[in-house]
């Protein structure tokens, strides 16, 4: 028998439910009552499980007569067949709207959007945020994960966050309340996702129907040098959690959008273009640098290089604009530390950015930085020694110096002179142990690990 299908339930014109006044018609059969959706809505669902019902009761022509009492048929779409599906793979993801700290007042709400509401286009004044840094967000971010903070979109942590995923990003950015995907864009701009660095999001929100599918979750490092995947911290059901996740998720992935966090202290918002020297350290991302790029990143590089040795390159400069002579300084600074191959390309990656702005390495004539003596070219035989199928005495003096240095908790025999995933992973503890994340701590050593770890 067919399934009777009805027409939309169109809720009274006077309705006081938030949201209802532009998006009356999808709230109503869209959105369920805990999250925003019209109490009449909910009855008539309800009214069409308990026709169905009736219908295989009473036969195909009794199922139909009821339909066609209480609404003309109306063709099925692909599509409705889709979220048929999708809702009964339980692909909903769920999130609260805007509330302040702790929720709303007892059976009152705080007069902000919910979720299927219009997203406000007005954007927050930086003056007005609190400032943190990237450290500071990861630190949060970690507390719900060490706490394992249940999923859910009615209740709020001991913090007073809510326990869902606009929540979770709300307390890591330490905002003064509780957000939603429709609008934690206010609190940030727009980056590219090359330009991503520990602390930005990923933020994808549905504003057709926000409980399907919006999600956002926090960016913690790549986690190999392909930037195909990443460290995510995010808050899902059942809990808080920690793992590394397809760029940029699971599912709707091309949909997701970079932002970074406008309150970041050192003024790292990655707004870029402008003329005067960024005032933070951090690595702003490769798109600063190449062909093309006209920004005040690199002034700041060339300036960096002219004092490590680089002027010999720049005919008048440095400058805004990216230029073959900017190309050659890196590449000089690059060969300096012993580096060859695409290491040495002559375009910056976060290891060379860290060096400058360090004062570490060695400069383009050959002297150390003044970070101290280097070995950089000294002694390091290059990544290829330390490669899966590599067997050579490289590798077992690295991993005696590993064992020595305390990271050789890996090794269940040895360590010997074959590479083994055991050398890996005691590299990446050590790495990490740097400060370092994502492709900056992959397990495979290079000039900047070998010089710390034999210092």
């Amino acid at each position: 028998m067919s399934v009777p299908v009805f027409e939309e339930f169109e809720p009274a014109p006077d309705c006081g439910c938030p949201g209802c006044a532009r998006h009356r018609r999808d709230l109503a059969l869209g959105l369920p009552v805990r999250a925003g959706g019209h109490p009449a809505a909910h009855g008539a669902r309800r009214a069409l499980v308990l026709v169905t019902a009736a219908g295989a009761v009473l036969g195909g022509g009794g199922a139909g007569g009821i339909a066609a009492a209480v609404a003309p048929a109306a063709p099925v779409t692909p599509a409705d067949a889709a979220d048929a599906t999708e809702a009964a793979q339980g692909s909903d993801t769920p999130q609260g709207g805007r509330a302040p700290l702790h929720g709303p007042p007892a059976a009152q709400g705080d007069g902000g959007p919910t979720p299927g509401a219009v997203p406000t286009t007005s954007q927050i004044s930086t003056e007005t945020l609190r400032r943190t840094t990237r450290t500071e967000i990861i630190n949060r971010a970690k507390l719900w994960v060490a706490a394992q903070v249940p999923y859910s979109m009615e209740k709020y942590w001991s913090d007073g966050y809510r326990q869902d995923c606009s929540g979770y990003i709300s307390m890591a950015w330490n905002l003064r309340s509780n957000e939603w995907t429709g609008s934690l864009d206010r609190f940030a701009v727009r980056i590219d996702r090359t330009e991503l660095q520990p602390g930005d999001i990923l933020l994808f929100h549905n504003p057709a129907n926000p409980t399907r599918g919006s999600h956002v979750t926090i960016f913690g490092g790549w986690t190999d040098y392909t930037h195909t995947s990443y460290i995510a911290y995010e808050q899902t059901k059942p809990r808080t959690r920690k793992q590394a996740t397809p760029l940029a998720y699971w599912e709707n992935s091309n949909r997701y959008v970079a932002y970074r966090y406008k309150g970041l202290a050192g003024g790292d918002t990655g707004a870029g273009g402008g003329q005067t020297a960024p005032g933070g350290t951090a690595y702003p991302g490769g798109a600063r640098f190449g062909p093309g790029a006209n920004n005040a990143y690199v002034t700041r590089l060339g300036q960096m290089l002219v004092a490590r040795g680089g002027k010999q390159f720049y005919a008048q400069g440095p400058g805004p604009r990216w230029g073959e002579a900017d190309r050659r300084a890196t590449q000089a600074f690059q060969r300096a530390q012993g580096w060859k191959g695409k290491e040495a390309d002559g375009l910056p990656g976060p290891h060379t950015w860290r060096l400058l702005v360090s004062g570490e390495g060695r400069d383009i004539g050959g002297s150390s930085g003044s970070g101290g003596p280097s070995t950089d070219a000294k002694g390091f035989p290059g990544r290829g020694s330390f490669r899966p199928g590599q067997s050579n005495a490289y590798v077992e003096k690295l991993g005696k110096q590993l064992v020595k240095r305390g990271f050789g908790k890996h090794y269940l025999s040895g360590p010997g002179p074959r590479w083994t995933e055991a050398d890996r992973r005691n590299v990446e503890a050590f790495q990490r142990a740097q400060g370092w994340r994502g492709a900056a701590a992959d397990g495979y050593p290079g000039p900047e690990t070998w010089r710390r770890l034999f210092r």
